[in-house]
């Protein structure tokens, strides 16, 4: 069972990785040819479903981390080409740079930011469910 500001939350939260996932579709989607399984972009009713890419993230409690709980970002090309590593860490960058700057347009009345955490990078701030 989800507590319902938990799946308010989360719902708003696809929607940054959702307009994300348009934003790297329309920079870097025709860069590398699709899994031969995956739906061409629009071809199915969920963004993570269809595409080169799939943005979202993972709850995470944050034990032993610098920055505590959070959301750890997860940007994945479905590809079976080889993608350069320079390449990847690019395209993870520019993700990062965009959500950064839409969480605040989505979560005006929240205090969210987006760090690196380690090898990857977490939304980190106020997560809290409100009263209850």
């Amino acid at each position: 069972m989800e507590h319902h500001a938990v799946a308010r939350f989360e719902k708003r939260l696809k929607a940054v990785f959702d307009a994300a996932d348009d934003y790297l579709e329309e920079k870097y989607g025709g860069m590398y040819p699709l899994h031969p399984a995956r739906a061409k972009r629009g071809k199915t009713a969920n963004k993570q479903s269809d595409g080169l890419f799939n943005v979202g993230a993972s709850f995470t409690a944050g034990y032993g981390s610098e920055h505590g709980r959070g959301y750890v970002l997860d940007v994945d090309m479905v590809t079976l080409s080889n993608v350069p590593d320079e390449k990847e860490e690019e395209i993870e960058d520019d993700a990062v740079q965009f959500i950064r700057g839409k969480i605040a347009e989505y979560f005006p009345e929240r205090d969210l930011q987006v760090y690196r955490d380690g090898r990857t990078f977490k939304i980190t701030g106020d997560l809290s469910l409100g009263e209850t």
